[in-house]
């Protein structure tokens, strides 16, 4: 027997239609602006958590649940003292015990607003942690703020200055126990001129008196390191770490003198990718603040059409693996 059409005429107890017969709509269609809440009525508000047969899917513990990419304008001071007011994205999350629906996300972004007119290090994570996990239990709860960090940059030779802009992120985990510990992510962007290359330009000279131009590419070195417990480094220090040990940081201002000064900084210090890696190896295992690090580098070939990469960490155990894959967020 085939089922009977529903009626489409719209039943008379539907919440939101008005008609010229009654009954009248059962829901109001209007914003109450003058509405306060009392703590009577916030107490009475139904909370998801509480409701029956809660748990949708596996029953089992979540790693991280939280809240990304939310912004707000944070202070940053850098090694000299001086303080800059920049654009933040936040990312805060925690671990979910099986049994439980869900966590308070907003409580994340308001213990994050109780130190929003601090000045901004891995410290400040650690302590937003700490009162987090105080409000909600012992769980594993993580914070990660990123920033774009400018610094003036003097031209080679010129006298000019420009402003050159760090991709940077603070990090900081707190597990149950109440351990804590501290990350910074820096991206460091420079030039890399191929030794091979070079060295055929020249040979094509000597042999042949044939002009030929040696290849070299935009190269970025992502830094991703553990601070030591109790101590501190600052952008400008992880900088200097990079520039010491590459030479060749892309530059902001340049006129011709200049120019000519970077193909000449470029003709002093070629490398290879892994040449990149072992020297940021032997500048960052130097320093005592850091605890461990993985330096990922890419050189984004003019020859070829595929990059040059390679990894390299310092080897702590139970610390970072050198299996940074993501090669794409490389391109620069």
């Amino acid at each position: 027997m085939s089922k009977p059409t529903p009626s489409l005429t719209p039943s008379p107890r539907m919440f939101f239609h008005d008609s010229d017969q009654p009954p009248l709509a059962l829901v109001e269609r209007r914003y109450d602006a003058d509405f306060i809440p009392s703590a009577e009525y916030r107490e009475s508000l139904p909370d998801m958590t509480l409701t029956r047969n809660a748990i949708q899917g596996a029953n089992v513990p979540i790693q991280q649940v939280g809240i990304s990419g939310f912004r707000l304008p944070l202070r940053f001071v850098g090694q000299d003292g001086t303080s800059q007011c920049l654009e933040a994205r936040v990312m805060g999350s925690v671990s979910l015990e099986a049994n439980l629906k869900g966590i308070n996300m907003s409580r994340i972004m308001r213990t994050f607003y109780e130190h929003k007119d601090a000045s901004f290090t891995p410290d400040t994570l650690g302590t937003i942690l700490q009162g987090y996990q105080a409000q909600v239990g012992g769980l594993n709860a993580r914070l990660k703020v990123d920033f774009s960090y400018p610094m003036l940059q003097p031209s080679l030779r010129s006298g000019l200055v420009g402003y050159q802009y760090y991709t940077v992120s603070y990090l900081a985990s707190l597990d149950a126990r109440g351990s804590l510990r501290r990350f910074i992510h820096f991206d460091f962007v420079y030039s890399s001129a191929c030794p091979c290359s070079a060295e055929l330009a020249e040979h094509a000279r000597a042999t042949r008196n044939i002009y030929a131009i040696p290849h070299s590419q935009r190269s970025k070195a992502r830094i991703q390191l553990e601070l030591a417990e109790g101590a501190s480094l600052s952008v400008e220090e992880i900088q200097r770490h990079c520039l010491g040990a590459l030479k060749t940081e892309t530059q902001v201002m340049v006129k011709r003198e200049d120019e000519q000064a970077f193909a000449e900084l470029n003709g002093a210090h070629i490398k290879f990718v892994e040449d990149a890696a072992r020297l940021l190896f032997a500048s960052f295992d130097a320093d005592r603040r850091i605890k461990d690090f993985e330096i990922a580098c890419a050189h984004l070939e003019s020859l070829h059409s595929h990059d040059a990469v390679s990894v390299i960490c310092k080897g702590v155990e139970g610390g970072f693996q050198a299996e940074f894959t993501n090669f794409e967020s490389l391109i620069c």
